[in-house]
């Protein structure tokens, strides 16, 4: 089951795909709004060897996270905001993994027991504001709509541990184009490391890592993220005011 959240009137609904009257467009009365609404969304660094390759960083011996916050979160045909000051704001198309219940000392045998689904993000990041000497990247990564999260979420018995296709475009230019089964850390793994200090709780998001093929992005692109079996994130980038 695909499910999905839309603003209409000022009232949130609940929609499941291909539901009468959702039509994925920007204009019309309603808002694509994020499919969760999670109380943290934690981010796994170089968690795609070749993504390390092409930023010229070594992989670490455990899971790489950082924390972005949630006033990032944007919805699904929603504008990515390009700030005032920043040249270098890059897509990172990720498969996003949502907790579906209370999540402390998960092991990786039973870790798919806590999850509800899975959705795509895109974690936009401003390397402007990155440098050796300044991490975590807090700044670079936590601008309003550096999180684009949807439009589905897609209930775990649907996907199971199957492999995912990923692909980024960029004015239908492919960018990015992987497979889950590359990263570093599987889904399982990075998760039991995180309930190891921290508990998880319904609706939290994890960012589970980019693939190679990060480029800048400019006002008026469109950046699609897709992942096989769940969908397209699509979303426009519009120079802040």
């Amino acid at each position: 089951m695909k499910t999905g959240r839309i603003m209409v009137d000022g009232n949130v609904m609940k929609v499941e795909e291909g539901a009468d009257g959702i039509v994925e467009r920007k204009e019309g009365n309603y808002t694509w709004l994020p499919p969760i609404e999670p109380t943290k969304i934690i981010g796994l660094a170089l968690n795609y060897r070749e993504h390390a390759e092409e930023l010229k960083l070594d992989t670490a011996s455990q899971p790489v996270i950082f924390l972005k916050p949630n006033s990032s979160l944007t919805g699904h045909m929603t504008d990515i905001i390009y700030p005032k000051g920043a040249t270098f704001v890059h897509y990172e198309g990720e498969l996003a993994v949502v907790i579906g219940k209370k999540c402390r000392y998960a092991s990786a045998s039973n870790a798919l027991d806590y999850v509800a689904g899975y959705t795509i993000a895109n974690d936009v990041t401003a390397r402007d504001f990155i440098t050796n000497t300044f991490r975590p990247p807090v700044k670079a990564k936590g601008f309003d709509t550096f999180c684009p999260i949807g439009p589905w979420l897609v209930d775990l018995n649907d996907i199971g541990d199957a492999v995912l296709r990923i692909r980024t475009l960029v004015n239908g230019n492919v960018k990015q184009d992987s497979r889950t089964d590359m990263m570093i850390y599987s889904v399982q793994e990075i998760i039991q490391y995180l309930s190891e200090f921290m508990t998880l709780y319904p609706g939290d998001v994890i960012l589970t890592g980019t693939p190679k093929g990060i480029e800048p992005l400019k006002p008026g692109d469109r950046v699609d993220v897709e992942i096989e079996r769940i969908g397209t994130l699509t979303n426009f980038v519009r120079q802040e005011k």
